[in-house]
Parts: C-alpha cells; sequence; structure tokens
C-alpha cells in the first residue's frame, strides 16, 4: 500500500519524530526513549515514514540511524506556500479589526 506524506505527517507521534531527527540523526533504541510506547511502535512509525520518503537511514557499524528528508519536507513546504499567503491575508485583516476595535474603546 503506498502511503500519502500527509498520512503520514497527520500522526502526532510520527510529528514528533520527525522533530526530534531534525536536530540529529537518531537510532530506534534512542527514538523509543523519548515515548511512552514500544521499540516495535516507534519502529512501525519510522517505516511509515520511510516508505513515504520523509525520513532516511544512514547505517553506521550495527546501528541504523534515521535521519530526516530534507527534500521531501521541502515538497510539504511548497504545498503549504500557497496557503500561507491567504493565511496572512486574513491575519492582517484581523489585525485591522482588532485595531479599530481598540480605538472605538478609547
Amino acid at each position: 500500500m503506498r502511503r500519502d506524506v500527509f498520512q503520514a505527517i497527520a500522526d502526532p507521534t510520527r510529528r514528533a519524530i520527525i522533530a526530534l531527527i531534525a536536530f540529529q540523526a537518531m537510532t530506534p533504541n534512542a527514538l523509543a526513549e523519548h515515548f511512552d510506547t514500544t521499540r516495535q511502535a516507534v519502529s512501525k512509525h519510522l517505516r511509515i515514514l520511510s516508505e513515504c520518503r520523509l525520513v532516511k537511514t544512514k547505517p553506521s557499524g550495527r546501528e541504523i540511524y534515521y535521519e530526516l528528508n530534507l527534500t521531501k519536507m521541502k515538497e510539504i513546504d511548497k504545498w503549504l506556500e500557497q496557503y500561507r499567503a491567504l493565511w496572512e491575508k486574513r491575519f492582517d485583516a484581523l489585525d485591522g479589526v482588532l485595531a479599530k476595535l481598540k480605538s472605538q474603546k478609547k
């Protein structure tokens, strides 16, 4: 089954894994220490993230390190960019309304 990248990042545990490995590559055991779950559950999340190519593996001796695939993350950012301008426009409009309400109270 082909997984969708947005399904992968919809899960809070997988987002937390992404946040952790954004700073440094980590082994599944090191990642599992950050969660109140089993090592097998973390491995399942890593498999899903790998299938979506959000993370990549880097073997080092007997250990396998997982690191963030920045290219795939940039694809997500590019998709979000189309909405970012809309959100900023709406926040600016809200700032204008709030400023007007504040000035009317004085």
